[in-house]
Protein backbone atom coordinates (compact mmCIF):
# COMPACT_ATOMS: atom_id res chain seq x y z
CA UNK A 1 0.00 0.00 0.00
CA UNK A 2 1.43 3.33 -0.99
CA UNK A 3 1.53 6.14 1.54
CA UNK A 4 -0.10 9.52 1.35
CA UNK A 5 2.99 11.50 0.35
CA UNK A 6 3.44 9.49 -2.85
CA UNK A 7 -0.24 9.78 -3.75
CA UNK A 8 -0.04 13.52 -3.20
CA UNK A 9 3.11 13.78 -5.29
CA UNK A 10 1.42 11.93 -8.14
CA UNK A 11 -1.52 14.32 -8.00
CA UNK A 12 0.88 17.28 -8.21
CA UNK A 13 2.59 16.04 -11.40
CA UNK A 14 1.71 18.55 -14.16
CA UNK A 15 -0.36 17.05 -16.98
CA UNK A 16 -0.58 13.57 -15.49
CA UNK A 17 -4.22 13.61 -14.35
CA UNK A 18 -6.17 10.97 -12.40
CA UNK A 19 -6.21 8.40 -15.21
CA UNK A 20 -2.43 8.67 -15.70
CA UNK A 21 -1.82 8.38 -11.96
CA UNK A 22 -3.85 5.20 -11.65
CA UNK A 23 -2.28 3.74 -14.80
CA UNK A 24 1.18 4.17 -13.26
CA UNK A 25 0.06 2.67 -9.95
CA UNK A 26 -1.45 -0.30 -11.76
CA UNK A 27 1.81 -0.87 -13.65
CA UNK A 28 4.18 -0.56 -10.67
CA UNK A 29 1.87 -1.95 -7.99
CA UNK A 30 2.50 0.75 -5.39
CA UNK A 31 2.89 4.53 -5.69
CA UNK A 32 6.27 4.59 -3.95
CA UNK A 33 7.71 2.24 -6.59
CA UNK A 34 6.98 4.87 -9.24
CA UNK A 35 9.37 7.31 -7.57
CA UNK A 36 12.07 4.67 -7.33
CA UNK A 37 11.83 3.81 -11.01
CA UNK A 38 14.31 5.15 -13.57
CA UNK A 39 13.10 6.93 -16.68
CA UNK A 40 13.81 3.80 -18.72
CA UNK A 41 11.25 1.92 -16.63
CA UNK A 42 8.72 4.72 -16.59
CA UNK A 43 8.69 5.02 -20.37
CA UNK A 44 7.37 1.47 -20.61
CA UNK A 45 4.00 2.66 -19.33
CA UNK A 46 1.90 3.47 -22.39
CA UNK A 47 -0.58 6.32 -22.75
CA UNK A 48 1.26 8.87 -20.59
CA UNK A 49 2.92 12.05 -21.86
CA UNK A 50 6.70 11.93 -22.11
CA UNK A 51 6.92 15.26 -20.26
CA UNK A 52 5.10 13.74 -17.25
CA UNK A 53 7.46 10.79 -17.10
CA UNK A 54 10.51 13.06 -17.37
CA UNK A 55 9.16 15.21 -14.55
CA UNK A 56 8.65 12.17 -12.32
CA UNK A 57 12.13 10.86 -13.06
CA UNK A 58 13.99 14.17 -12.65
CA UNK A 59 12.00 16.45 -10.34
CA UNK A 60 9.49 14.37 -8.35
CA UNK A 61 7.35 16.71 -6.19
CA UNK A 62 7.82 14.73 -2.98
CA UNK A 63 8.98 17.71 -0.94
CA UNK A 64 5.98 19.76 -2.07
CA UNK A 65 3.73 16.86 -1.09
CA UNK A 66 5.28 16.74 2.36
CA UNK A 67 4.61 20.46 2.79
CA UNK A 68 0.96 19.99 1.82
CA UNK A 69 0.58 17.13 4.29
CA UNK A 70 2.00 19.30 7.10
CA UNK A 71 -0.32 22.15 6.16
CA UNK A 72 -3.29 19.78 6.20
CA UNK A 73 -2.43 18.66 9.71
CA UNK A 74 -2.16 22.26 10.91
CA UNK A 75 -5.48 23.32 9.38
CA UNK A 76 -7.57 20.30 10.37
CA UNK A 77 -7.85 19.08 6.79
CA UNK A 78 -8.05 15.37 6.11
CA UNK A 79 -6.47 14.06 2.91
CA UNK A 80 -7.87 10.77 1.66
CA UNK A 81 -5.99 8.86 -1.05
CA UNK A 82 -7.65 6.67 -3.65
CA UNK A 83 -6.61 3.47 -1.86
CA UNK A 84 -7.68 4.65 1.61
CA UNK A 85 -10.66 2.69 3.04
CA UNK A 86 -12.32 6.05 3.77
CA UNK A 87 -12.39 6.97 0.09
CA UNK A 88 -16.05 7.08 -1.12
CA UNK A 89 -16.87 3.89 -2.98
CA UNK A 90 -19.30 5.66 -5.30
CA UNK A 91 -16.52 8.00 -6.43
CA UNK A 92 -13.88 5.28 -6.68
CA UNK A 93 -15.91 3.55 -9.39
CA UNK A 94 -16.05 6.44 -11.90
CA UNK A 95 -13.75 6.52 -14.93
CA UNK A 96 -11.45 9.29 -13.66
CA UNK A 97 -11.65 9.49 -9.87
CA UNK A 98 -9.45 12.07 -8.12
CA UNK A 99 -6.45 10.31 -6.61
CA UNK A 100 -6.63 12.43 -3.46
CA UNK A 101 -9.48 14.25 -1.75
CA UNK A 102 -9.00 17.18 0.61
CA UNK A 103 -11.84 17.20 3.14
CA UNK A 104 -13.01 19.35 6.03
CA UNK A 105 -15.82 18.51 8.42
CA UNK A 106 -17.33 15.09 8.89
CA UNK A 107 -15.55 12.73 6.50
CA UNK A 108 -18.07 10.01 7.40
CA UNK A 109 -20.61 12.02 5.40
CA UNK A 110 -18.78 10.90 2.26
CA UNK A 111 -19.91 7.32 2.89
CA UNK A 112 -23.61 8.22 2.98
CA UNK A 113 -25.85 7.59 -0.01
CA UNK A 114 -26.88 10.91 -1.48
CA UNK A 115 -28.55 12.90 -4.21
CA UNK A 116 -26.87 15.80 -6.01
CA UNK A 117 -28.94 18.94 -6.58
CA UNK A 118 -27.60 21.38 -9.14
CA UNK A 119 -28.89 24.28 -11.20
CA UNK A 120 -28.49 27.86 -12.29
CA UNK A 121 -26.49 30.40 -10.31
CA UNK A 122 -28.81 33.13 -11.53
CA UNK A 123 -31.97 31.30 -10.52
CA UNK A 124 -35.53 32.39 -9.87
CA UNK A 125 -37.23 32.35 -6.49
CA UNK A 126 -39.30 29.42 -7.81
CA UNK A 127 -36.16 27.41 -8.55
CA UNK A 128 -34.58 28.21 -5.20
CA UNK A 129 -37.76 27.26 -3.33
CA UNK A 130 -38.03 23.97 -5.21
CA UNK A 131 -34.35 23.13 -4.63
CA UNK A 132 -34.61 23.91 -0.91
CA UNK A 133 -37.83 21.90 -0.57
CA UNK A 134 -36.43 18.79 -2.25
CA UNK A 135 -33.18 19.11 -0.29
CA UNK A 136 -35.12 19.24 2.98
CA UNK A 137 -37.11 16.15 2.07
CA UNK A 138 -34.06 14.24 0.84
CA UNK A 139 -32.20 15.04 4.07
CA UNK A 140 -35.24 13.99 6.12
CA UNK A 141 -34.94 10.55 4.50
CA UNK A 142 -31.37 10.17 5.78
CA UNK A 143 -29.70 10.88 2.45
CA UNK A 144 -26.99 13.46 1.94
CA UNK A 145 -27.49 16.44 -0.38
CA UNK A 146 -24.50 17.08 -2.64
CA UNK A 147 -23.88 20.33 -4.49
CA UNK A 148 -21.19 22.85 -5.42
CA UNK A 149 -21.59 25.81 -3.01
CA UNK A 150 -22.34 28.18 -5.90
CA UNK A 151 -24.96 30.89 -5.63
CA UNK A 152 -28.54 30.16 -6.63
CA UNK A 153 -29.70 26.55 -6.71
CA UNK A 154 -26.58 25.15 -5.01
CA UNK A 155 -26.95 27.53 -2.08
CA UNK A 156 -30.66 26.74 -1.74
CA UNK A 157 -29.94 22.98 -1.77
CA UNK A 158 -27.28 23.18 0.94
CA UNK A 159 -29.44 25.49 3.06
CA UNK A 160 -32.47 23.22 2.67
CA UNK A 161 -30.58 20.20 3.93
CA UNK A 162 -29.13 22.13 6.88
CA UNK A 163 -32.54 23.54 7.83
CA UNK A 164 -33.76 20.11 8.85
CA UNK A 165 -30.55 19.05 10.57
CA UNK A 166 -29.53 16.92 7.59
CA UNK A 167 -26.18 16.24 5.97
CA UNK A 168 -24.88 18.11 2.96
CA UNK A 169 -21.60 17.93 1.02
CA UNK A 170 -20.08 20.86 -0.88
CA UNK A 171 -17.61 20.07 -3.67
CA UNK A 172 -15.29 22.98 -4.49
CA UNK A 173 -13.55 23.95 -7.71
CA UNK A 174 -10.63 25.50 -5.83
CA UNK A 175 -8.40 24.89 -2.82
CA UNK A 176 -10.38 23.72 0.18
CA UNK A 177 -9.48 26.75 2.28
CA UNK A 178 -10.75 29.18 -0.36
CA UNK A 179 -14.38 30.16 0.12
CA UNK A 180 -15.92 30.86 -3.26
CA UNK A 181 -18.13 32.74 -3.63
CA UNK A 182 -17.25 34.89 -0.62
CA UNK A 183 -20.94 35.48 0.09
CA UNK A 184 -21.21 31.85 1.19
CA UNK A 185 -18.75 32.06 4.08
CA UNK A 186 -21.41 31.38 6.73
CA UNK A 187 -22.87 28.56 4.67
CA UNK A 188 -19.37 27.05 4.27
CA UNK A 189 -18.91 27.10 8.04
CA UNK A 190 -22.33 25.55 8.70
CA UNK A 191 -21.66 22.76 6.21
CA UNK A 192 -18.28 22.06 7.77
CA UNK A 193 -19.88 21.77 11.22
CA UNK A 194 -22.15 18.86 10.29
CA UNK A 195 -21.39 17.78 6.73
CA UNK A 196 -18.29 17.88 4.56
CA UNK A 197 -16.36 20.23 2.29
CA UNK A 198 -14.47 18.43 -0.49
CA UNK A 199 -11.89 19.37 -3.12
CA UNK A 200 -9.39 17.53 -5.28
CA UNK A 201 -7.21 20.64 -5.54
CA UNK A 202 -4.24 21.47 -3.26
CA UNK A 203 -4.20 24.47 -0.95
CA UNK A 204 -4.10 27.84 -2.68
CA UNK A 205 -5.64 26.68 -5.97
CA UNK A 206 -7.72 29.63 -7.28
CA UNK A 207 -11.33 29.19 -8.49
CA UNK A 208 -10.49 29.41 -12.19
CA UNK A 209 -13.43 28.80 -14.51
CA UNK A 210 -11.87 25.77 -16.22
CA UNK A 211 -11.76 23.83 -12.95
CA UNK A 212 -15.52 23.72 -12.43
CA UNK A 213 -16.43 21.28 -15.24
CA UNK A 214 -13.89 18.86 -13.73
CA UNK A 215 -15.34 19.53 -10.26
CA UNK A 216 -18.78 18.54 -11.55
CA UNK A 217 -17.73 14.92 -12.15
CA UNK A 218 -17.09 14.64 -8.40
CA UNK A 219 -20.53 16.03 -7.55
CA UNK A 220 -22.19 13.41 -9.73
CA UNK A 221 -19.67 10.74 -8.74
CA UNK A 222 -20.48 11.03 -5.05
CA UNK A 223 -24.20 10.76 -5.71
CA UNK A 224 -26.70 8.05 -6.54
CA UNK A 225 -28.54 10.44 -8.82
CA UNK A 226 -28.55 14.06 -9.98
CA UNK A 227 -31.55 16.40 -9.70
CA UNK A 228 -31.38 19.43 -12.01
CA UNK A 229 -33.49 22.42 -10.96
CA UNK A 230 -33.41 25.28 -13.50
CA UNK A 231 -30.62 25.27 -16.06
CA UNK A 232 -30.05 27.34 -19.17
CA UNK A 233 -29.18 25.57 -22.41
CA UNK A 234 -25.44 26.18 -21.81
CA UNK A 235 -25.51 25.61 -18.06
CA UNK A 236 -22.69 23.89 -16.21
CA UNK A 237 -25.42 21.80 -14.61
CA UNK A 238 -25.80 20.00 -17.93
CA UNK A 239 -22.12 19.04 -17.67
CA UNK A 240 -22.88 17.49 -14.29
CA UNK A 241 -25.81 15.64 -15.84
CA UNK A 242 -23.56 14.40 -18.66
CA UNK A 243 -21.03 13.12 -16.12
CA UNK A 244 -23.86 11.38 -14.28
CA UNK A 245 -25.02 9.74 -17.51
CA UNK A 246 -21.51 8.47 -18.23
CA UNK A 247 -21.26 7.18 -14.67
CA UNK A 248 -24.53 5.28 -14.96
CA UNK A 249 -26.37 7.49 -12.47
CA UNK A 250 -30.04 8.46 -12.55
CA UNK A 251 -30.83 11.93 -13.89
CA UNK A 252 -33.89 13.81 -12.63
CA UNK A 253 -35.20 17.17 -13.84
CA UNK A 254 -37.77 19.64 -12.56
CA UNK A 255 -39.88 21.19 -15.34
CA UNK A 256 -40.38 24.94 -15.52
CA UNK A 257 -42.16 27.48 -17.66
CA UNK A 258 -41.81 26.81 -21.38
CA UNK A 259 -41.01 30.47 -22.01
CA UNK A 260 -38.28 30.70 -19.37
CA UNK A 261 -34.63 30.58 -20.46
CA UNK A 262 -33.87 29.27 -16.97
CA UNK A 263 -35.62 26.03 -17.87
CA UNK A 264 -34.29 25.45 -21.39
CA UNK A 265 -31.62 23.10 -20.09
CA UNK A 266 -33.91 21.09 -17.84
CA UNK A 267 -36.47 20.71 -20.63
CA UNK A 268 -33.73 19.47 -22.96
CA UNK A 269 -32.79 16.86 -20.34
CA UNK A 270 -36.42 15.76 -20.17
CA UNK A 271 -36.55 15.43 -23.96
CA UNK A 272 -33.41 13.28 -23.78
CA UNK A 273 -34.87 10.90 -21.23
CA UNK A 274 -34.28 12.39 -17.77
CA UNK A 275 -37.03 11.52 -15.31
CA UNK A 276 -39.53 14.30 -14.69
CA UNK A 277 -39.75 14.96 -10.97
CA UNK A 278 -42.88 16.23 -9.28
CA UNK A 279 -42.54 14.75 -5.80
CA UNK A 280 -39.82 13.13 -3.72
CA UNK A 281 -41.33 9.73 -4.45
CA UNK A 282 -40.35 10.18 -8.10
CA UNK A 283 -36.73 10.08 -6.94
CA UNK A 284 -36.98 7.45 -4.21
CA UNK A 285 -38.63 4.87 -6.44
CA UNK A 286 -35.52 4.87 -8.68
CA UNK A 287 -33.09 4.18 -5.83
CA UNK A 288 -32.66 0.43 -5.66
CA UNK A 289 -31.20 0.55 -2.13
CA UNK A 290 -34.16 2.55 -0.79
CA UNK A 291 -37.43 0.96 0.42
CA UNK A 292 -40.41 1.56 -1.84
CA UNK A 293 -42.13 4.83 -0.88
CA UNK A 294 -45.16 4.31 1.34
CA UNK A 295 -46.38 7.89 1.61
CA UNK A 296 -49.70 8.72 0.05
CA UNK A 297 -49.95 11.60 -2.36
CA UNK A 298 -51.25 13.90 0.37
CA UNK A 299 -48.79 12.56 2.91
CA UNK A 300 -45.80 13.56 0.84
CA UNK A 301 -44.43 16.98 1.61
CA UNK A 302 -43.77 17.54 -2.08
CA UNK A 303 -47.48 17.87 -2.79
CA UNK A 304 -49.48 21.07 -2.32
CA UNK A 305 -50.81 21.87 1.11
CA UNK A 306 -54.48 20.99 1.47
CA UNK A 307 -56.45 24.23 1.68
CA UNK A 308 -59.80 24.72 3.35
CA UNK A 309 -61.38 27.01 0.79
CA UNK A 310 -64.27 27.73 3.17
CA UNK A 311 -61.80 29.92 5.07
CA UNK A 312 -61.27 32.13 2.02
CA UNK A 313 -63.45 35.01 0.97
CA UNK A 314 -64.64 35.25 -2.63
CA UNK A 315 -61.93 37.81 -3.44
CA UNK A 316 -59.22 35.72 -1.74
CA UNK A 317 -60.36 32.59 -3.58
CA UNK A 318 -60.34 34.43 -6.91
CA UNK A 319 -56.86 35.85 -6.45
CA UNK A 320 -55.42 32.63 -5.03
CA UNK A 321 -56.65 30.72 -8.08
CA UNK A 322 -54.79 33.17 -10.34
CA UNK A 323 -51.45 32.76 -8.58
CA UNK A 324 -48.89 30.07 -9.30
CA UNK A 325 -45.37 29.32 -8.09
CA UNK A 326 -44.19 31.83 -10.69
CA UNK A 327 -44.29 35.44 -9.44
CA UNK A 328 -46.86 37.94 -10.70
CA UNK A 329 -46.83 41.69 -10.16
CA UNK A 330 -49.68 43.36 -8.33
CA UNK A 331 -50.67 45.14 -11.54
CA UNK A 332 -51.03 41.78 -13.32
CA UNK A 333 -53.14 40.43 -10.46
CA UNK A 334 -55.43 43.48 -10.44
CA UNK A 335 -55.95 43.18 -14.18
CA UNK A 336 -56.60 39.42 -14.18
CA UNK A 337 -58.83 39.47 -11.10
CA UNK A 338 -60.77 42.48 -12.34
CA UNK A 339 -60.87 43.91 -8.83
CA UNK A 340 -60.02 47.32 -7.46
CA UNK A 341 -56.49 47.92 -6.23
CA UNK A 342 -57.81 48.28 -2.66
CA UNK A 343 -59.70 44.95 -2.69
CA UNK A 344 -56.75 43.22 -4.35
CA UNK A 345 -54.30 44.55 -1.76
CA UNK A 346 -56.57 43.50 1.12
CA UNK A 347 -57.02 40.00 -0.26
CA UNK A 348 -53.27 39.61 -0.86
CA UNK A 349 -52.51 40.67 2.69
CA UNK A 350 -54.97 38.13 4.10
CA UNK A 351 -53.55 35.36 1.92
CA UNK A 352 -50.06 36.26 3.11
CA UNK A 353 -51.17 36.16 6.76
CA UNK A 354 -52.60 32.68 6.14
CA UNK A 355 -49.18 31.61 4.75
CA UNK A 356 -50.71 30.72 1.40
CA UNK A 357 -48.69 33.17 -0.69
CA UNK A 358 -45.26 34.70 -0.60
CA UNK A 359 -44.43 38.37 -1.17
CA UNK A 360 -41.31 39.08 -3.24
CA UNK A 361 -39.41 42.31 -3.87
CA UNK A 362 -41.04 44.68 -6.36
CA UNK A 363 -44.58 43.89 -5.14
CA UNK A 364 -44.59 40.45 -6.75
CA UNK A 365 -46.60 37.54 -5.40
CA UNK A 366 -46.52 33.77 -5.77
CA UNK A 367 -48.08 30.72 -4.16
CA UNK A 368 -46.11 29.43 -1.21
CA UNK A 369 -44.23 26.23 -2.18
Amino acid sequence: MGNLIEWLALSLTPGLGPVGCLRLVEHFGRPEMIFKAAYGELIKVHGIKKSCLEFLANTPPLRAAEGIARNAEKTGTTIISWENPGYPEQLRNIANPPVVLFTKGNKEALKMPGIAIVGARSSTSYGQNIAARFATQIADKGLSVISGLALGIDTAAHAGALSTGGTTIAVLGCGIEIIYPKQNRKLYEKIMATGAIVSEYPFGTPPDAFRFPARNRIISGLSHGVLVVEATKNSGSLITAQHALEQGKDIFAVPGRIDSIKSEGTHRLLQQGAKLVHTLNDILEELIFFPAPTLTEHGNKATDTTINHQDLSADEEKIFSLLTVYPKTIDEIIREADLSSQKTSEALLLLELKSLIKVLPGKQYQKEV
